[in-house]
């Protein structure tokens, strides 16, 4: 029997060229080469340089801003592979996907708690980590203080690390949990956001209507697509279905959640925990860097029937037509419920 806790990335997927309606300014889409890993090692390390402190928006010069939004836009486009524009100067913006469904770009200040407020939003879920906050200068403590001034709005963190596939297909469970809980107990509009709107979120936004909402895949996207210039990782989202499809059994003494289980034939890719860091280790065998710039350990598994059911479960639920079935969303949505809320 083959032991596995870790999952392969994901490539890019194709998309689509639209227009979005948006409130302050707007997005473009297309395709370009995607950027080498220790090329996005460079960028991040100008993102560190760029602002340094605590600095808020308002404090922040309006060439510097465009000078920082340039950076992060160039970031995206090269660790993405297409061709997205974020401009952090021209304020929030957003699209209704739903009418209870909102994807946009970070809150910059308390005062765009009101504006949400105002157009009817009742849960504010944020997706962003401490250095996405830090390098626009974002207060994220002011923002959520002035939030728990009222009882009609809740902020909520549930962090997803910036362009890293693997990183949204492992959290993406707990996270959906989470949003799934929260609508239900505020109610309302919910407002999903990441920095610029444009890939964790509208992807957290996908896998909400389609584990939750009762969407087929393909469904969901064409009509995100169809409201807001964006390029979620449709790859994992797939994958986390099918992970969640296959159980994980948690281990006390380890206090973690563990995989075990026969194996079909075929390459898995995986990395390492180590000190809340993913890591491969260098004395196995590593990949070649794929799509996202990203390096893996792997191992090839011969099984002696590739036909088998957990085989063809993945196989469709990570296919060109994902489709759930009842039964299977049902028992997504029992998943979530159980999830956890301690992370």
């Amino acid at each position: 029997m083959n032991c596995l806790q870790n999952f392969p990335r994901f490539n890019a997927l194709p998309f689509e060229f639209f227009k979005s309606h948006e409130t302050k300014c707007s997005s473009f889409v297309h395709m370009l080469p995607v950027m080498k890993a220790s090329d996005l090692d460079f960028h991040r390390n100008v993102v560190i340089k760029a602002v340094s402190g605590s600095q808020s928006s308002n404090e922040i010069s309006k060439s510097e801003e465009e000078q920082i939004s340039d950076v992060y836009s160039n970031t995206m486009t090269e660790a993405m592979g297409a061709s997205l524009t974020y401009r952090h100067e021209l304020g929030m913006n957003y699209n209704f996907i739903r009418p209870d469904l909102i994807v946009g770009s970070c809150l910059q200040t308390p005062a765009d708690v009101d504006k949400l407020r105002n157009i009817g939003v009742r849960t504010i879920f944020c997706l962003q980590q401490d250095p996405d906050l830090q390098y626009f200068g974002v207060d994220i403590n002011a923002i959520q203080k002035y939030a728990e001034k009222y009882i009609d709005i809740e902020h909520i963190r549930a962090e997803i690390r910036d362009f890293d596939a693997f990183d949204l297909r492992t959290r993406l469970p707990a996270v959906v949990s989470k949003l799934y809980k929260a609508v239900n107990r505020n109610a309302g509009v919910a407002y999903i956001h990441c920095t610029a709107g444009m890939g964790r979120a509208p992807a957290v936004a996908l896998a909400y209507m389609y584990w939750i909402q009762g969407y087929r895949l393909n469904d969901a996207h064409r009509l995100l697509l169809g409201k807001r210039s964006c390029f979620p990782k449709l790859d994992a989202i797939k994958s986390a279905t099918a992970d969640i499809k296959i159980p994980l059994k948690f281990d006390a003494e380890q206090n973690a959640w563990i995989l075990q289980r026969e194996l079909p034939e075929g390459r898995y890719e995986y990395k390492y925990v180590a000190d809340g860091e993913w890591t491969c280790n260098k004395y196995e065998l590593m990949t070649a860097p794929n799509n996202d710039g990203h390096v893996n350990n792997y191992v090839e598994v011969i099984a002696d029937d590739p036909n088998s059911e957990s085989a063809q479960m993945r196989k469709r639920l990570t296919g060109d037509v994902p489709d759930l079935t009842t039964n299977e969303r049902i028992r997504i949505r029992q998943f979530l419920e159980e999830f956890s809320d301690h992370e």
